[in-house]
């Protein structure tokens, strides 16, 4: 048993909440645990100058951790963002690229937004899942107003910490797990089981092929367990575009 009482191959209580706030295009709080993050994504009409006139567009992504998210005050980033922040950032908009048909989006920029109101471990993560919900629902936004013919979205998109703990693999690091942990490893990954980023690193002594097979096997199963609740929050008729556009652009591969 963990710290929690969870089992090794079980996550924390999740829940997403679509349509969060009243303004942005798209937005969803995630609750992972007593790790919550606010996403919001917004529509711009126009794109980066080095895209200008190329005929798609741009997702990217800002992060930031708000003063008492975690048991003492952070001071607000202003001007110069911190590394880790920049680093976050980077990871979050180009897993949500990956995703995306960018000259189906046309030449427009989306921007996310995601801030962590508390945090107890798992917020990089928990940010990419719940800024996919509130980039589908922009997406919508933008269907919904002929602004595009299709949701220009290859798949599901979702994100997991994996890890050992005391010389034992684990699913979804609490704080106190990935402050302690031999390895910690970050997984995002589509619905269909591609993977898209890994970032994993030896805390401790070095870890084995086998191990990481086996790390990678416990994320499938969390992001599973994600789709499945970002389907919920996104409800049957996201749900449905979002398959069709899946479909189609897996026949255009093929």
């Amino acid at each position: 048993m963990r710290i929690d009482g969870r089992k090794n191959n079980e996550m924390r209580p999740i829940r997403i909440t679509r349509d969060y706030l009243k303004y942005p295009e798209g937005s969803a709080l995630i609750e992972l645990g007593d790790t919550n993050v606010i996403c919001t994504a917004t529509v711009e009409e126009k794109v980066p100058p080095f895209l200008k006139g190329m005929g798609q567009g741009w997702i990217t992504a800002e992060y930031a951790m708000m003063p008492r998210s975690t048991g003492v005050r952070i001071n607000r980033e202003r001007g110069k963002v911190n590394a880790r922040s920049s680093e976050i950032q980077r990871l979050i908009g180009r897993s949500l690229r990956s995703v995306v048909d960018l000259i189906g989006l046309g030449e427009r920029t989306i921007w996310i937004d995601c801030d962590v109101i508390q945090a107890d471990g798992g917020t990089r993560t928990a940010a990419i899942s719940g800024a996919y919900v509130a980039l589908a629902e922009a997406l919508l936004h933008l269907k919904y107003n002929a602004l595009i013919k299709q949701l220009p979205l290859y798949d599901y998109l979702s994100a997991i910490s994996v890890g050992i703990f005391s010389g034992i693999p684990i699913l979804d690091l609490a704080f106190e797990e990935d402050s302690k942990a031999g390895v910690d490893m970050n997984v995002v990954m589509t619905a269909a089981g591609q993977l898209v980023e890994v970032q994993g690193s030896a805390e401790d002594k070095p870890f084995s092929r086998e191990q990481l097979n086996y790390l990678l096997d416990l994320a499938a199963a969390g992001v599973l367990e994600i789709t499945a609740c970002q389907k919920e929050a996104l409800g049957p008729e996201i749900n449905e575009l979002i398959e069709t556009s899946a479909k189609y652009y897996s026949s255009q591969e093929g």
